[in-house]
């Protein structure tokens, strides 16, 4: 028996999945009413009460918002968890939450593992995409064929505890860049008369998704030396960017702070150096 706390999108599709293959789930939600109503479509057994739910269970999920949203469901259902479940947490919370946990529940008897995803609600009832994990290598190997079935890809890291943790924040906070990113792009757009179907024209034609990988290799590189892109010319490119939204009376979000990194880098005298060079001092190893 499994049981699942934390009703929300992806939880409540997770759950959908696990009783689609067949598995006994007890939920709970801190709302009741949404705990009430997956099971009402699911046929899972609903509990108000989150000791009650892990009754029984030899594996406790949770997709909660945050660390103490985490610590708050766990200490609520200590008094009903079985000897030796295992808690298996998808939230993404700090490196920090995620390896208190791991030891705090470890002593108390409770493996702890934690297994961030990325992935979205349907992704969750499909079975599909990524997710990752980090904690002790036995533990992992023994829940493995487990979560191997709840995603499309697993991804094993290390005995660490926080680096499921640390890699998830990584990746949301390129997910994030990329998006505010595109916001200002229709933003620029937008100032300059064109029209948000223009701006996926463009990338369509357009598509810088293949360098990724050698602009992230020229980032990391200790020469500069050699421009593809002189710094002073992007600075020049992003004032003419800054200027065509701010005639256009559309702001730029995250634009200016980009200029603004660029000119500190001016400054230090890496005008004619390439612009990567503005990841230095985030890829020196000190």
């Amino acid at each position: 028996m499994i049981a699942f706390l934390g009703m929300g999108l992806l939880g409540q599709n997770f759950v959908r999945a696990l009783r689609g293959r067949g598995e006994a789930v007890r939920v709970w939600n801190r709302t009741p009413a949404k705990a009430r109503a997956v099971a009402a479509e699911t046929g899972a057994a609903a509990f108000e009460d989150p000791a009650e739910a892990v009754l029984g269970a030899a594996r406790v999920h949770l997709a909660l918002s945050d660390d103490a949203a985490v610590d708050g469901a766990l200490e609520r259902a200590r008094a009903g968890l079985a000897p030796g479940a295992v808690l298996v947490d998808h939230t993404t919370t700090s490196p920090g939450g995620a390896a208190d946990r791991a030891a705090r529940w470890a002593e108390a008897g409770f493996p702890f593992l934690h297994a961030p995803v990325f992935m979205g609600p349907q992704h969750a009832r499909d079975a599909q995409g990524l997710m990752l994990s980090s904690g002790g290598r036995a533990l992992f190997e023994r829940v493995e064929p487990a979560l191997a079935a709840m995603t499309g890809k697993l991804v094993w890291l290390g005995e660490a505890p926080d680096l499921a943790a640390k890699y998830k924040l990584l990746g949301n906070q390129f997910l994030v860049a990329m998006t505010a990113g595109l916001a200002d792009s229709f933003a620029l757009a937008k100032a300059m008369g064109l029209a948000p179907g223009d701006v996926e024209a463009l990338f369509a034609v357009f598509n810088p998704a293949p360098s990724l990988g050698p602009r992230m290799k020229r980032l990391m590189s200790a020469d500069h030396t050699t421009p593809s892109w002189a710094l002073a010319m992007a600075r020049k490119d992003t004032r003419l960017m800054l200027e065509a939204a701010e005639a256009g009376g559309v702001p730029l979000a995250v634009m200016g702070a980009i200029a603004a990194e660029m000119d500190r880098w001016i400054a230090r005298g890496h005008a004619e150096h390439d612009w990567t060079v503005i990841a230095s001092d985030a890829v020196r190893r000190d």
